[in-house]
């Protein structure tokens, strides 16, 4: 199935009911007739949009009102690294809507973002904030490399990366070039594949745009010692230099 069919008029149903839940207020059958029927022929991004639109029409509360709503929607966390791809697809809308409006209350924001990719990934919503707050949602970020949960450390890594695909390039790591060093380098010996990849990419990306400070970033590391996860990142972070 592609990413797209997964928000059917069956995934519309069942969201409906799901914020009704945690928002009394939600006027379902308005969400719902606006949907119903009206995705098929849709790619993804537009489907996710129709959603979120029709989701801002029907919720009766202001953004922060909403968002705080929404952390009782989330569930359970995920168990393994990857799951996020498996089982949290019906939270992307939540997400969009954050990515959205993010700015409206960016600490609110942020700190829902750090609960939501435990779920499913926050990696675009984040990056509203951080162009509007590079500093201080890079300093946040700096705290989440050190988060037991593997999801979010994940996020400190992948959100700042200049380009993510599928979102439109993000020069905080350039901008901010201290603070992302420090985001990458509290991450150069996460034991998870997960993390790792996200670090390797990052390079991977910063390689492209200003590769002296990639290799700034691997020097210092070398200075002190190597491990295999590190030695992997880097691998994975030149696999397109000669």
């Amino acid at each position: 199935m592609k990413y797209k069919d997964y928000y059917n008029d069956e995934y519309i149903l069942d969201i409906s009911q799901k914020i009704l839940a945690v928002m009394p207020d939600f006027d379902e059958k308005a969400f719902s007739y606006a949907l119903i029927g009206r995705l098929d022929g849709k790619e993804l991004f537009e489907r996710l949009d129709y959603i979120v639109d029709a989701m801002q029409r029907s919720m009766a509360g202001g953004y922060s009102e909403n968002i705080k709503a929404f952390f009782d929607i989330l569930g359970p966390e995920l168990k393994q690294p990857e799951g996020m791809f498996n089982l949290g697809w019906w939270l992307w809308p939540v997400g969009r809507y954050v990515e959205r409006c993010g700015n409206e209350d960016w600490r609110l924001s942020l700190s829902f973002l750090k609960e939501l990719t435990k779920r499913f990934t926050g990696e675009f919503a984040v990056r509203t904030l951080l162009r509007e707050h590079p500093k201080e949602v890079m300093d946040e970020l700096i705290k989440w490399t050190l988060d037991e949960n593997v999801h979010v450390r994940r996020l400190a890594s992948e959100g700042v990366r200049i380009r993510l695909p599928w979102s439109r390039k993000l020069y905080a790591a350039l901008d901010e070039f201290e603070r992302y060093t420090v985001i990458l380098t509290n991450l150069k010996d996460a034991p998870e594949k997960f993390v790792q990849k996200s670090v390797g990419n990052n390079l991977n990306d910063l390689y492209k745009d200003a590769p002296e400070k990639a290799d700034y970033i691997i020097s210092q590391w070398e200075k002190s010692g190597h491990s295999k996860a590190q030695d992997w990142i880097i691998k994975h972070g030149r696999r397109n230099q000669r």
